[in-house]
């Protein structure tokens, strides 16, 4: 692992205001929401971003603690590269220390995966940071599974997670928090052998 004192900057993909909050495609937001809240803190507006961020540790206190800012994106989700590599850029964190949280269409609900570098999948918040910065940065996809029918894409991404999916939420958003803690302080391969259901 590297230097303990080198910063990790952790995204969560969103789409900013209250119509968005309860989507599938802002699991990213809940999942930085709980990280936030874990750690004591409350999200204020970035100075140099058009982001809401959070400055802290995790793990535990000692050398296994990393420092971390943790990152929604105000742009619109299309527009998530340019706020990260703002916010990269002021904290000089390296593009390998970025964990972006995302909503994963090809992994089924209540799925976790933890990876390093790969396409976007379609994903439009992935496609804007690659774009920006390149692919070599690390994800934390989050299951929501295929449309049902044939439901667009686009309409079952910004749709509310269904009633029996609620049931089961917040667990998952809980372990998926759990997975991106382990991911920073322990190191991929161990949060991959953990998590990566």
């Amino acid at each position: 692992m590297s230097d303990a004192n080198a910063p990790w900057l952790v995204v969560g993909l969103g789409n900013p205001g209250p119509d968005y909050a309860a989507n599938r495609h802002n699991v990213g937001f809940m999942v930085a929401d709980l990280l936030a809240e874990r750690m004591g803190a409350v999200f204020k507006r970035a100075q140099k971003a058009q982001a809401q961020v959070v400055e802290g540790r995790v793990g535990p206190p000692g050398p296994m603690g990393r420092r971390v800012v943790l990152a929604k994106p105000m742009s619109y989700m299309n527009l998530s590269g340019g706020p990260v590599t703002a916010l990269r850029d002021f904290y000089k964190v390296e593009t390998a220390h970025i964990v972006a949280i995302h909503d994963e269409l090809d992994i089924d609900f209540g799925m976790l995966r933890l990876k390093f570098g790969g396409g976007d999948n379609g994903h439009n918040g992935l496609k804007s940071m690659t774009k920006a910065m390149g692919s070599d940065y690390h994800r934390a996809r989050f299951g929501i599974g295929r449309p049902p029918g044939r439901m667009q894409v686009a309409d079952f991404v910004l749709k509310d997670f269904s009633s029996t999916e609620r049931k089961e939420l917040a667990y998952l958003v809980d372990r998926a928090a759990d997975a991106v803690e382990c991911l920073v302080t322990e190191g991929l391969e161990r949060a991959q052998s953990t998590y990566n259901s």
